[in-house]
């Protein structure tokens, strides 16, 4: 393969993903929770990927999946071309990509001092030579999310949320990844604060050349750090395109809604902002509508939205729509 091609493929793909949970329901009958259901994107190499929807719709399922944290039901995951299978697949993968956890309370343990929840990685890794190799991996992490080396014998309750949330990015950084999973990072966050771990991942990102797929349902953090975003109903993914695409002329039905509610700055432009309200409440994905999952609640829905689910297909260059009837709607 040439070098040009080489670049060009991108550095994640997921392909027909699908994670299942057995769910019991009693009298020994158990039933399948489709928490993520034929999902499939590539996430470029330096690109950030915003991953958007509603609480409860698989966003972090699918970052936990494709990090083979849970086993997946179904489909595949690529890494750099190599599709990630067997346990020497995984162990290797995860030196590659990591993950930042939405709650920087739960995710640290607090028996664990700053400096061995950071070097945890490169101790499961091995990947420093003595002792002295190590603290000056841990003292350079620190160094590199604002925290200071006198932090280094402390522990993770002793600090505020934004602080434990960079002791959190920090261990994400130890194995030296290219790929992380940032799990809403910023949701447990005052909004003073979650700027600045914002503007953190962005220098991170420029600096070490990272890639992110970033989970949040907060569409105005998702737009200011993401190139492309995904948008994400009842387990599947329905509409994908360029952050401005998204923001600027979503496609489809519940995207418009989504952007509908994002709060606008100018009095003017927010009065003129119709306010799109959806009817009823989000399904449960054990009992999911058949055909289009968001038919139940969208105001264009027709007979065919509830006889078969949507292709996700191509409707301009980049903009991708899961939708019967986006030509008719837009």
């Amino acid at each position: 393969m040439s070098e040009a091609n080489i670049n060009d493929r991108p550095l994640i793909e997921i392909k027909n993903l699908k994670q299942y949970f057995n769910i019991n329901m009693g009298m020994f009958r158990s039933k399948p929770l489709k928490a993520v259901d034929d999902v499939s994107f590539t996430i470029n190499k330096k690109e950030t990927l915003g991953l958007v929807g509603e609480s409860g719709c698989g966003k972090t399922t699918v970052g936990r999946t494709i990090l083979h944290l849970y086993k997946p039901t179904a489909g595949e995951v690529f890494y750099d071309g190599r599709l990630i299978k067997t346990k020497a697949d995984i162990k290797e993968f995860r030196k590659k990509a990591t993950m930042v956890f939405q709650d920087p309370y739960s995710s640290l343990n607090p028996r664990m001092t700053v400096s061995d929840i950071i070097g945890e990685p490169l101790d499961i890794h091995r990947m420093y030579s003595g002792k002295k190799e190590r603290e000056e991996k841990i003292l350079e992490l620190m160094g590199r999310v604002g925290l200071n080396s006198e932090h280094a014998s402390r522990y993770a309750h002793e600090f505020s949320g934004g602080q434990r949330q960079r002791i959190g990015i920090a261990r994400a950084l130890a194995v030296n990844p290219d790929f992380i999973v940032c799990d809403e990072p910023v949701s447990a966050l005052d909004v003073s604060i979650q700027a600045q771990v914002i503007n953190m991942f962005d220098e991170l990102q420029e600096m070490l050349g990272l890639t992110y797929l970033f989970i949040a349902h907060d569409l105005l953090v998702v737009r200011h750090i993401s190139d492309r975003i995904a948008v994400m109903y009842l387990g599947k993914i329905v509409e994908l395109a360029s952050a401005d695409e998204v923001y600027g002329r979503p496609l489809h039905p519940y995207s418009k809604s989504l952007i509908s509610a994002v709060p606008v700055p100018d009095p003017k432009k927010a009065r003129a902002n119709e306010r799109i309200i959806l009817k009823g409440d989000i399904p449960s994905p054990l009992n999911a509508p058949s055909g289009c999952p968001f038919r139940t609640r969208c105001q264009y829905a027709a007979e065919q939205c509830a006889q078969s689910m949507p292709d996700f297909k191509e409707i301009e260059k980049g903009h991708f729509v899961a939708c019967h009837r986006v030509e008719q709607i837009n």
